[in-house]
């Protein structure tokens, strides 16, 4: 299948080995001039063939050759980063999407599985090195991995912006192109082979805390079947509760003011690299964290996650997720006393209001596996490259024991992607995590 008719015209995609991979085709109109911190557009047609055999652009961020960087950016950087060739350039023309799907169409519609990269919102983009959908297609999945506006670009909130919105608010634009990929797929993935009905969303770090947003939003309506949250997504969690709409225009307009501009024209027509600079310029005055965050804005969120599940307001659908050994909020002396973070036991909390509310408790996950190379343990993101099927790029000297994990993880991930239900040959039993049997599966 490598000729695709979409809602906005042909697409010609990139014959692989049994299957076909559609790189970089547009779901929106670029973000750019006007149209930046604007709601996302749908994209125009096309006429003829769209060729789409290029991943996208990635949106503006801090480059991996930045000077003097900390130890654990050096080994970030050499864990995901050290191959050039899956770096694009950066730029504000992001709105795309690439999809992996079966050379040869199927007899019934496959799931697919709908995947948002992390970065703090302010970082990353959809063809890191670690992520391919060649294993999802050998398992009858087909992977959709998408671009969104990242940081200041992303999360800008301003009155200038309140005052051209008719809804009155900003930001959240990262969310809402999320959202609107989410419903380009549903619209257009049956002619991939793909089944719209069932499309679980899955994300790590930022990407998972993503997919909880996408759940506790009535935006996204019926279009999620399934999701999955690794390392970011949990009940009381602390990473993404607190940021209000009155701090984040607090922040708006503390950085607005750093920029100089005296209009919200003037501040279209500052360049984008100008405005990400300044954007670092800022985070290192106010010292933030992550600086430029999704807010509760009233319309795209009522309230902060925690809310959103305390008043049952998130999706009533099949739930995957977990964290790490060596996972963010995690400390030494969290590991040495066996206290587990926020994330492992907001989990839990999760699965078993599930349970208590609808009797549909969720499948949790602690990975405690350590690959090989270094000491970083079970660090935060160890799992991608199990999960992708991608250890042949990863520099690690992986061992049978991480090659037995990799066929585990595959399919539990594509099992519960095709049945809510996560089962391995190899991997043993996944029993729900209830309050009778609070069961975590051990990775």
């Amino acid at each position: 299948m490598e000729l695709v008719k979409t809602n906005c015209g042909a697409v010609r995609g990139v014959p692989k080995d049994g299957y076909t991979v559609f790189k970089g085709i547009p779901y929106a109109k670029p973000p750019v001039g006007a149209l930046r911190w604007r709601p996302p557009e749908r994209c125009a047609p096309w006429e003829g063939v769209y060729e789409a055999n290029r991943f996208p652009d990635r949106g503006w961020q801090e480059s991996e050759t930045a000077e003097n960087p900390p130890d654990w950016k050096v080994r970030l950087n050499r864990e995901y980063y050290s191959d050039p060739s899956y770096t694009p350039p950066m730029s504000e023309d992001i709105l795309y999407l690439n999809i992996w799907t079966p050379a040869e169409e199927p007899g019934e519609k496959l799931p697919v599985a709908f995947w948002i990269h992390g970065g703090g919102f302010g970082s990353g983009w959809s063809s890191e090195m670690e992520f391919d959908g060649a294993g999802y297609c050998r398992r009858g999945v087909i992977l959709v991995t998408i671009e969104y506006r990242l940081g200041v670009f992303g999360n800008l909130v301003h009155d200038w912006l309140d005052a051209e919105s008719p809804r009155g608010v900003s930001g959240n634009y990262g969310i809402l192109d999320q959202i609107a990929a989410l419903e380009w797929v549903h619209e257009n993935i049956a002619a991939f082979g793909g089944d719209p009905e069932n499309i679980t969303v899955f994300g790590q770090s930022a990407g998972a805390m993503s997919c909880q947003l996408l759940v506790s939003t009535d935006l996204t309506g019926s279009l999620i079947r399934r999701a999955i949250f690794q390392s970011g997504g949990a009940h009381h969690n602390v990473l993404l509760d607190g940021e209000t709409r009155s701090y984040a225009l607090e922040k708006g307009r503390e950085y607005v003011a750093l920029t100089g501009a005296a209009s919200l024209e003037a501040l279209r027509a500052i360049p984008g690299d100008e405005l990400y600079r300044l954007a670092e310029k800022y985070d290192r005055i106010k010292q933030a964290g992550i600086l430029f965050l999704p807010n509760v804005d009233g319309y795209v969120f009522q309230e902060d996650t925690t809310a959103a599940m305390d008043r049952d307001r998130v999706k009533n659908i099949s739930y995957m997720l977990g964290s790490n050994r060596n996972d963010l909020l995690v400390t030494p002396e969290m590991l040495a006393s066996g206290e587990k973070s926020v994330l492992y036991r907001g989990a839990i909390e999760w699965s078993q209001l599930m349970e208590e509310r609808h009797g549909n408790p969720s499948y949790v996950y602690y990975m405690t596996h350590e690959p090989a190379g270094d000491d970083w343990g079970a660090f935060h993101g160890a799992e991608l490259w199990y999960m992708f099927d991608t250890m042949d790029r990863c520099w690690r000297p992986f061992n049978e024991s991480d090659y037995r994990l990799r066929d585990a993880m595959m399919d539990y991930w594509t099992s519960f992607m095709k049945t809510g239900v996560p089962v391995s040959g190899v991997g043993g039993a996944w029993r729900p995590c209830t309050r009778e049997d609070p069961f975590v599966k051990e990775l």
